[in-house]
């Protein structure tokens, strides 16, 4: 099978490279705001498992169009001459400078690629647009348009038409946000314009379908596995016998915390490298001990489940629980609520003698002293048994997640994770969380509970998936 190259061409701060980083998935692809940052071809394979799918080949921008259409038509007897003279003007001006973008952006398409040509919707269509179109129809490589709207759609219709005379097939292409289903489409496209080609793109389509189901169970894997460690997880420390256990408390507090964020972030980081995502930035408001607004009640309720869901729930988790958990569930709509949020919230006071930090602390997870053999105390914070703790810990991971499945690799822009995601989720599937939480912090079920968690999690990301 012959492997497709497609060429990506255009005029300069069109958002070609943009496009190339959202077709072979790829954020190392450079994107810069400045005219012309692409000066020469470059490309970018598509590969899964090792295996080239097909070749981007990011081009500089046609800066002389009209010059070089007038060296080709004064070179080309008749039409069936017309790719030979593309052919001879990259050859006669290979070492010209004042022609180096447009020998760097056609010798991939001469030598077989085809041209993908990108241009942008929120500008005016004009006639001078109409030599360098005339340029890539002389190829004779199949081509297709897509209308790239950097800004704005208001110019949409204009290219439509303008495009349609040159070109067999038209796109509009957002490259920061289509989605997978419509990069995959292009695909298909293609396979239809050049038939030495439909069996290869035939194929990444379907490997493309099969990675994507692959990602989404991974990712889910890992989510349901972050929250089971979460919720077992506790921190201990031995206090020798006469010295006092306040501060330990306080130190085992602020312990907890941290860690659980450095998990968190560990998590996230290895979803991303899922979804191939290696240099994300990231605006969110997170598990933070140096400012006391960043995880208060209110974006407690943001990720977890409000009053009336948690007192909903929270038979379903007492179910299983029993009566050892540490905390009363019939308080779940009064104290208990608060959680994580507002034990952060009162995080500050710890340095000044931790009763507030422990007050807060007791919403979340129990704090235990007990005497040992060998003298003095052992005293151990968590595990959690807070019935929100496991819904915030899901909303967070799912709202992650789905911010990297809606976003293209052209998209620089910092990843916000400040939003609800679990309002969505029916009362029924509610309750079945809550139980599958619940069996999770019991060895005999966990396994079963987990597995349990990360098949919802695959279903809902299928669902999402269709609906895009």
């Amino acid at each position: 099978m012959s492997l497709p190259v497609f060429a990506v061409v255009g005029r300069p701060n069109k958002g070609k490279s943009s496009i190339v980083a959202t077709l072979a998935r790829d954020d190392s692809v450079g994107i810069e705001a400045r005219a012309g940052s692409t000066r020469e071809a470059r490309e970018f394979p598509m590969r899964v498992d090792g295996e080239t799918l097909y070749t981007l080949v990011d081009t500089p921008g046609i800066q002389r169009a009209r010059a070089v259409l007038e060296w080709l038509r004064a070179h080309a007897a008749d039409a069936a001459s017309r790719p030979r003279a593309v052919r001879d003007f990259v050859d006669a001006h290979r070492d010209d400078p004042r022609f180096h973008d447009e020998c760097a952006l056609l010798r991939p398409v001469v030598a077989g690629a085809g041209i993908i040509y990108v241009v942008d919707g929120s500008v005016p269509f004009g006639a001078d647009y109409e030599a360098e179109m005339e340029i890539l129809r002389w190829t004779g490589r199949p081509s297709l348009a897509l209308i790239n709207p950097i800004d704005n759609e208001d110019y949409v219709a204009e290219w439509q038409a303008g495009l349609g005379q040159y070109f067999q097939t038209v796109r509009l292409f957002n490259a920061q946000r289509a989605e997978a289903a419509k990069q995959l489409e292009l695909l298909v496209l293609f396979g239809h314009l050049d038939e030495q080609w439909r069996q290869s793109l035939d194929r990444a389509v379907e490997v493309l379908r099969g990675e994507r189901e692959r990602e989404h169970r991974e990712a889910a894997a890992l989510i349901a596995e972050w929250i089971a460690e979460a919720l077992e997880f506790q921190v201990s420390q031995r206090v020798p016998e006469g010295l006092p256990v306040q501060p330990v408390q306080d130190l085992l507090f602020s312990r907890y915390q941290r860690e659980l964020q450095a998990r968190e972030r560990r998590c996230r980081r290895q979803v991303e490298e899922v979804y191939h995502y290696h240099r994300l930035q990231r605006s969110e408001l997170d598990i933070d001990l140096e400012a006391s607004e960043l995880f208060n009640v209110e974006q407690w309720y943001l990720w977890g489940l409000d009053r009336r869901a948690l007192a909903l729930v929270a038979a379903s988790a007492g179910a299983l629980l029993g009566g050892g958990t540490g905390m009363a569930l019939d308080g779940v709509t009064a104290g208990l609520t608060g959680g994580l949020g507002t034990l952060v919230s009162g995080a500050l006071g710890a340095a000044s003698g931790g009763v507030a930090a422990l007050r807060y602390a007791d919403e979340i997870a129990q704090l235990r002293v007990k005497g040992i053999p060998s003298g003095g105390k052992l005293v151990s914070y968590g595990p959690s048994r807070n019935p929100n703790f496991p819904f915030v810990l899901l909303g967070r991971a799912l709202l992650h997640q789905h911010r990297l499945c809606s976003r293209t690799h052209a998209d620089r822009s910092a990843l916000q994770l400040d939003s609800a995601l679990l309002a969505d989720v029916s009362d029924a599937e509610r309750r079945q969380l809550a139980r599958w939480f619940a069996s999770l912090r019991q060895p005999r079920r966990a396994a079963a509970a987990r597995q349990a968690l990360a098949d919802w999690m695959l279903a809902r990301s299928g669902t999402a998936q269709a609906e895009a």
